[in-house]
């Protein structure tokens, strides 16, 4: 049960910082929930494991580093494209 609410706290949290940014994630569903789970993992390695935790995801990194990533994937897409 665990592993499956992680899964949904990752995409909750690959979605949120895709609308903060205001930039599509590619991959739909599945991609939010990769860029939430990588996103926590680059927040928790950055900041560490401060906040609120939901399914062994702390929040606040999470987000952050699913922001960081995001920003980082648009600026390197964008670059490819040109």
């Amino acid at each position: 049960m665990g592993f499956i609410l992680m899964i949904i706290v990752g995409g909750l949290i690959g979605w949120l910082a895709g609308v903060i940014l205001g930039k599509d994630i590619p991959g739909g569903i599945i991609g939010n929930i990769i860029a939430g789970l990588v996103g926590s993992a680059i927040g928790s390695k950055l900041l560490g494991t401060w906040g609120p935790v939901l399914g062994g995801v702390p929040i606040i990194p999470a987000l952050i580093g699913a922001i960081v990533l995001i920003l980082l994937l648009s600026f390197i897409l964008k670059a490819l494209r040109k």
